[in-house]
């Protein structure tokens, strides 16, 4: 059994280098769509540029998410190397995730309301959709959390676990 867990632990660990070589390749495409943009040189015009910067902001986003997503299988599956069974840790993993989804939703919805206010209108009802996809989630996230007190309740031990976890992690 401790060599089938390694071999989890080594693909964790890959997924978790991954995510990181992602994000730091969004952040150099985004560095050079920002050269592009702001380049006095590149005779390009205001709305070609706010495009690119546009366009710039959503390559972070997605950064973000990849180096979020990466630290959080990293602290959750090989730091605390546990298995996800208490209303704590269940709470806690999907709301870290969910903090990036609903995040790069919005920040995604918002670029799209402005690349297509101007541009290409009849696509703000595809922006709109984004938008009310991230609101959907937070609601119904909220509502899971809700409903995880009551649960967490019933096991005040996790609570005070996984609190000692994160302050020996920290240290």
């Amino acid at each position: 059994m401790k060599y089938i867990q390694n071999i989890f632990l080594v693909g964790y660990m890959l997924i978790v280098a991954l995510f990181f070589v992602c994000g730091l390749g969004l952040i150099v495409l985004a560095a050079v769509e920002t050269w592009s943009a702001l380049n006095p040189g590149a005779g390009l015009k205001v709305r070609e540029r706010f495009e690119l910067i546009l366009e710039c902001v959503g390559l972070l986003t997605i950064a973000v998410a990849s180096l979020e997503l990466g630290q959080t299988v990293l602290e959750e599956e090989v730091q605390r190397s546990v298995n996800i069974s208490s209303p704590t840790r269940v709470r806690r993993f999907l709301s870290r995730f969910l903090i990036v989804v609903v995040v790069s939703l919005s920040i995604e919805c918002l670029i799209g309301v402005f690349q297509f206010m101007h541009g290409r209108p009849e696509f703000l009802l595809h922006a709109a959709s984004v938008g009310l996809a991230a609101a959907a989630i937070l609601a119904t996230w909220g509502l899971f959390v809700r409903m995880n007190v009551d649960a967490e309740k019933l096991e005040p031990h996790s609570m005070h676990e996984v609190q000692a976890e994160d302050k020996a992690i920290k240290t």
